[in-house]
């Protein structure tokens, strides 16, 4: 007679399927596999369908994709730019590259200078003098609550404000200042001073490598080299014996008034300035609280220990604070370089030709929007990385290491 009871180790080897794939599902590890794997091809499946269906489109409207019409001859006009441009010679290609320069022109003089200017302002709040802590105050709570649009617009309007080439603003002979734009004096550029140049930047490698060396000695002895020395040979010595060795001439160029206009010099177009000059004005209010936030979040304690042993509150701040407090300050600062490189797309409002505007004009020219659109996202993607991967290595650079 056959056995009527089923045997317990085949019913657990039916069960043990469902018992694995529950402990599978209870492990988090597992889940965060499956749900990113299941976003990504979501995801892709998206991107996917747009892509298809933009294709489809196009075609049936008989579009033409592509970017091959950046070899074409642009005819754009250009005011300002920083390479050779010919509209009647040159591309489409070398207007979006002028467009790229101009871009970059504003953003790296912008976040230089708004830096400055936010330090010396957010250290200003924290002043005990009262007025100088007042004046910084309405400075940083005025700025930031009047949008940037407006500010860009009262600049340049101001800047058109200004006296004809006739009637400049001057500094002596050689600055002037008109409704046309800031004149300057100019260096005569040649190959020697290419040289000099290209001597600096080696100086400046070989500062930071002695600076380097000098920290480990320190370290390692307790007794710092001297590096001021070398800097000053590598900075200074060195680049004027390279230029005096190639007799690298020192002409320089001053403006002189011609008919209506300035001739010669070198030419700071009222878009730029106002631009650039807004920007920073407008910035420099957000970084001024981040600097004093950063400063403010140094122990007390940091500040008495230091003037105990007879520091004054200039050394104290350099040497002991903002070290410390760049913890604090470097990651929203990073925000705020993001912010000025974008917010200088708003250069279209008052006829500054960038990435945005020249990308503008190509795309009505050739009908290409999808490529226009394209190239804009691509440069300031790239833009935005390049300074988000240099403020993520600095952080990491300067963050304390346990030992």
């Amino acid at each position: 007679m056959a056995d009527t009871h089923a045997d317990p180790r085949m019913s657990s080897a039916r069960s043990s399927p469902k018992r694995s794939m529950s402990f599978a599902w209870s492990d988090p590890a597992f889940r965060a596999i499956v749900w990113q794997v299941l976003i990504v091809g979501v995801v892709v499946g998206v991107i996917w369908y747009l892509i298809s269906n933009t294709a489809n489109n196009l075609a049936a409207r008989r579009i033409a994709t592509g970017f091959g019409f950046m070899d074409r001859i642009a005819g754009i006009p250009i005011g300002e730019s920083m390479i050779p441009y010919n509209p009647a010679e040159h591309t489409y290609g070398r207007a979006l590259l002028i467009g790229v320069l101009n871009t970059l022109k504003v953003a790296v003089i912008g976040v230089v200078l708004a830096t400055l200017l936010g330090t010396v302002i957010g250290i200003g709040r924290l002043s005990k003098n009262w007025l100088v802590a007042k004046i910084t105050a309405f400075y940083v709570e005025t700025i930031r609550d009047i949008p940037l649009l407006l500010q860009l617009l009262f600049w340049y309007t101001l800047l058109q404000g200004l006296p004809s080439p006739k009637q400049a603003l001057r500094i002596g002979d050689a600055v002037f200042l008109t409704n046309r734009g800031l004149k300057l004096p100019l260096l005569v550029w040649e190959w020697q001073h290419t040289m000099v140049l290209a001597t600096l930047a080696v100086g400046l490698v070989g500062v930071f490598l002695w600076s380097k060396h000098a920290k480990q000695r320190q370290d390692a002895t307790g007794v710092r080299p001297a590096t001021w020395p070398i800097g000053c040979g590598l900075l200074i010595a060195l680049p004027a014996i390279v230029g005096i060795v190639l007799g690298a001439p020192l002409e320089i160029e001053l403006p002189v008034l011609r008919g209506f206009n300035f001739q010669g010099g070198l030419t700071i177009s009222p878009e730029y300035f106002a631009l650039l000059l807004g920007l920073v004005v407008y910035t420099a209010g957000y970084i001024a609280e981040i600097v004093r936030s950063g400063i403010e979040a140094v122990a007390r304690g940091q500040w008495e220990a230091a003037g105990a042993l007879g520091l004054r509150s200039g050394m104290v701040l350099r040497l002991i604070v903002l070290p410390q407090a760049l913890r604090v300050i470097i990651p929203p600062m990073t925000s705020q370089y993001l912010n000025l490189t974008k917010n200088s797309s708003l250069a279209v409002a008052i006829g500054f030709q960038d990435i945005v505007s020249i990308a503008n004009t190509t795309l009505n020219q050739t009908g290409q929007a999808i490529e226009g659109i394209a190239v804009i996202m691509a440069v300031y993607l790239t833009i935005s990385l390049s300074i988000s991967l240099f403020m993520n290595w600095y952080n990491a650079h300067i963050a304390l290491v346990e030992r």
